[in-house]
């Protein structure tokens, strides 16, 4: 874990210290995580890596406030993560639209949910609808829209309170790779205007590199943290960048982490 800094600094908004998960009893539990340390600065777009069953779900369901963790300790701004916070937004792989409402009342339901003022907070869901692309697409229903449009649908639910960090689990897995490529260069470019800290997870290499600031690398179960790798491409990324040889460097240290641990076949 070269490089990895996990101490505590005023610009660090997630701190995990030595985070654990067991699943289950003593005589036949699994253990999903051992011993997690890492720190995510206030603003930064971290991706986590991993094979399938490495814990990255869990993990970010625990920083989420979903699921309480066996051991350790994680921190949002130095304070405990003890259970869901208004403060903390998640995008799921599935954008889990309900098929009742309209584009802006999905967006506005977490508002509605917290009560946290409708009138003011409809300003705010327009210009996001217009910042995701989706202006003029208020009053249409989740039917009506690919499933491009309704994962922007549920990113923007996801700022409309505006939180402090924003964390996302496979949110383009169920895409097509057109889709799903086209959904990174509009993530990005969300994240360089708004700049939100981000915890995004992925199975894809090339989506992680083409993403981060940072990633984290993990191993097979019980997940740990194999390697931190600080990502030097220019912003804003064009898809060009993935035929260029500094990524593919990149690209290539992860899957040998990956492979040195069994994580690939």
């Amino acid at each position: 874990m070269d490089g990895m800094e996990t101490a505590l600094t005023s610009r660090e908004a997630i701190a995990v210290r030595h985070l654990s998960k067991r699943f289950g009893g003593a005589g036949g539990g699994v253990t999903a995580l051992s011993d997690i340390d890492f720190a995510i600065g206030e603003g930064e777009l971290v991706v986590v890596v991993g094979p399938s069953g490495c814990g990255k779900s869990t993990l970010l369901r625990i920083l989420a406030g979903l699921l309480p963790q066996s051991g350790g300790e994680a921190l949002l701004h130095g304070t405990p993560i003890t259970g869901p916070r208004r403060d903390i937004g998640v995008v799921f792989q599935s954008p889990v639209l309900f098929p009742w409402r309209n584009v802006l009342g999905n967006a506005m339901l977490p508002v509605d949910v917290q009560r946290l003022g409708r009138e003011k907070l409809r300003a705010r869901a327009f210009d996001l609808l217009k910042l995701v692309g989706l202006d003029g697409f208020e009053h249409r229903y989740p039917w009506e829209l690919s499933g491009g449009m309704q994962q922007r649908v549920a990113l923007v639910r996801a700022l409309i309170h505006d939180p402090a960090l924003l964390l996302m689990d496979e949110p383009f897995g169920a895409l097509d790779a057109m889709t799903r490529e086209a959904m990174n260069v509009e993530l990005q470019r969300i994240w360089m205007e708004r700049r939100k800290t981000i915890l995004f997870i992925t199975h894809s290499i090339g989506e992680a590199v083409y993403l981060a600031d940072r990633v984290l690398v993990m191993t097979p179960r019980p997940g740990r943290i194999l390697d931190s790798l600080k990502i030097d491409l220019p912003r804003p990324r064009g898809l060009e960048v993935m035929n260029t040889e500094a990524f593919g460097a990149y690209v290539r240290r992860i899957r040998v982490s990956l492979n040195a641990t069994g994580g690939l076949d």
